[in-house]
């Protein structure tokens, strides 16, 4: 196993804890809204409002934790880093941004 290997690997691992806590946060931030809560009307569509888009946020998040498991299950494969679509290497640099990565670049778009 090479250096970049396993900062990779190392790198795959702290996403994974941060993503999973982040997962935690937003699953308690979407629990539903009692009723019976004294707030306002307003109050309660603004609550509304944000459950809304911490359910939306938790979904993406859970994808990517997904991928980002994925992404660790292949990080020892010959062919962890080169592009699902295209087979070309997909630059370091983008593998340290979004290590969930499957695609280069130019196929993402």
């Amino acid at each position: 196993m090479s250096k970049v290997e396993v900062d990779i690997e190392v790198l795959l691992k702290a996403e994974i804890k941060k993503t999973s806590e982040h997962i935690r946060e937003l699953k308690e931030s979407t629990q539903p809204i009692e009723p019976d809560c004294a707030i306002g009307r307003v109050s309660r569509m603004d609550a509304i409002n944000n459950k809304a888009i911490n359910e939306a946020a938790l979904r993406k998040a859970e994808t990517k934790l997904k991928n980002l498991q994925f992404a660790l299950s292949n990080v020892n494969d010959p062919d962890f880093g080169k592009c699902a679509k295209c087979n070309s290497q997909i630059p370091i640099q983008r593998i340290i941004l979004i290590p969930q990565s499957r695609y280069c670049v130019k196929c993402a778009q």
